[in-house]
């Protein structure tokens, strides 16, 4: 089983959540998904739990996006693999917080 370092970006608001500067970086042990990395991230911040999915469901929550590779994520089912230069540490996957209104 491969492991992976991941780089993650979060949105301010959940920075000052999880009391952390700029991006966290995660060993993703298998392969490296969305679901993952969110499993990594909710382990060593649980102050994150049921911020960026829903706790019961595991579902991204309705304003939350995942982009990497310049390539919205969001829809993506959850164990579809991340894209090669993010599983290989070299781009983050961006958690952001969408904005809704007009």
């Amino acid at each position: 089983m491969s492991s992976a370092l991941i780089r993650v970006h979060l949105p301010t608001h959940l920075r000052a959540l999880a009391r952390v500067d700029g991006e966290v970086e995660l060993d993703i042990d298998g392969e490296a998904t969305t679901q993952a990395v969110l499993d990594a991230l909710e382990d060593r911040f649980p102050q994150l739990r049921g911020t960026i999915r829903d706790q019961s469901t595991g579902k991204r929550r309705a304003f939350v996006r995942f982009f990497a590779c310049e390539e919205d994520l969001s829809h993506q089912t959850s164990d579809t693999p991340l894209p090669t230069p993010v599983a290989e540490g070299r781009e983050p996957l961006l958690i952001v917080g969408a904005m809704a209104g007009g």
